[in-house]
């Protein structure tokens, strides 16, 4: 039999129903999410990355309301190798937004603990002007182990932050990887930020990634290290131009930054509104929006899959399999069959 959080959706549904929590409580805090009331956004974001099954309801209710108000922003991932500064350049390029008469969001993905699940959660205190200031929102969020760089209702932290009316939704991966398609596949640009003299100038950054890239920028490009800044602007833009030619027409660009002076900004400023003029013009802005919802429908998919199979095979079953599978006593396909022959006969069982 299901245990309690294997509950199915339609009794979870009529139990929020017989206590009134329901559509009424979404759509009042919708209307001040709406009205751009940074603690509705606050509650909302809570409310849709709440695994509770009653607050997953109340979710979806919620992001009917808001959909239809979504979808205005620029939605730009920024991922960068270890030490790139990527706080200190968001909370520079954030405060140049402003300053042009935008309104900010920052979703800030940290790692979680793989031993303790936890997060440390201090971007915020890295970008104190940003954060206090009253057309820009920082939300960070633990990434609770998914990959691809991002949380597991980022998407959805998206339409609300448009819902409340941001025009620049910027998303700070957990950091340059292999697994950063899950933050391709929900902005209009991906943007890469490097350093150089580490050594190899293009350290930390792979090929894979660097084919994702619409725009590179080197930051700490000051001081002693701007000639190494400009020299490795020139390698990458050469290795760019090796690459296969983007779905969207665009040529990825290459530049150089430094978050402390304030430099490269209006460069990089001028870059997005050419890719966004090229885009929109050709159909690929919308195109690419449709072909990214479609992905994370599968993947959403998936993610139920992954939930239920979990809720539905109890732990221990699992761990014994995993334990005869290490000491070779059964083979792989052997095991997967086991859990899904259990996986089967739980939900026949109701």
């Amino acid at each position: 039999m299901k245990d309690g959080k294997a509950e199915s959706r339609k009794k979870i549904l009529n139990k929020i129903r017989k206590t009134g929590v329901n559509a009424p409580d979404a759509k009042q805090l919708a209307a001040g999410v709406l009205e751009g009331d940074r603690v509705s956004l606050s509650r909302a974001i809570t409310l849709v990355e709440s695994n509770k099954p009653e607050d997953e309801v109340l979710g979806a209710a919620l992001l009917r309301y808001l959909l239809p108000k979504s979808g205005h922003s620029v939605r730009i991932a920024i991922s960068g190798v270890p030490g790139a500064g990527k706080s200190t350049f968001i909370e520079a390029f954030g405060m140049f937004l402003i300053e042009q008469g935008f309104r900010v969001a920052v979703l800030a993905i940290d790692p979680s603990s793989e031993k303790a699940s936890g997060s440390i959660l201090g971007d915020k205190t890295r970008m104190n002007l940003l954060s206090t200031h009253e057309n820009a929102y920082i939300r960070p969020t633990p990434n609770s182990g998914l990959g691809g760089g991002v949380a597991r209702r980022t998407r959805e932290c998206i339409f609300l932050c448009e819902a409340a009316g941001f025009d620049y939704v910027l998303i700070e991966t957990v950091g340059v990887g292999q697994s950063e398609t899950a933050a391709r596949s929900m902005v209009d640009i991906f943007m890469l930020l490097g350093i150089a003299g580490a050594g190899d100038e293009l350290q930390g950054i792979k090929r894979g990634i660097m084919e994702m890239a619409d725009i590179v920028m080197i930051n700490k490009a000051d001081g002693d290290n701007l000639s190494r800044a400009k020299s490795a602007r020139q390698e990458i833009q050469r290795s760019l131009h090796l690459f296969p030619q983007t779905e969207s027409g665009w040529l990825p660009r290459a530049g150089i930054c430094s978050a402390i002076e304030k430099t490269g900004l209006t460069e990089l400023n001028q870059w997005i509104d050419e890719y966004l003029e090229l885009v929109k013009l050709s159909g690929y802005f919308l195109e690419n929006r449709s072909r990214q919802a479609v992905w994370w429908f599968r993947e959403s998919i998936r993610e139920r899959l992954l939930n239920d199979f979990r809720d539905l095979v109890p732990a221990e079953f699992m761990q014994k399999l995993s334990l005869d599978v290490e000491q070779g006593v059964v083979s792989v396909s052997e095991a997967t069959k086991a859990a899904m022959d259990l996986y089967r006969k739980r939900i026949s069982q109701g």
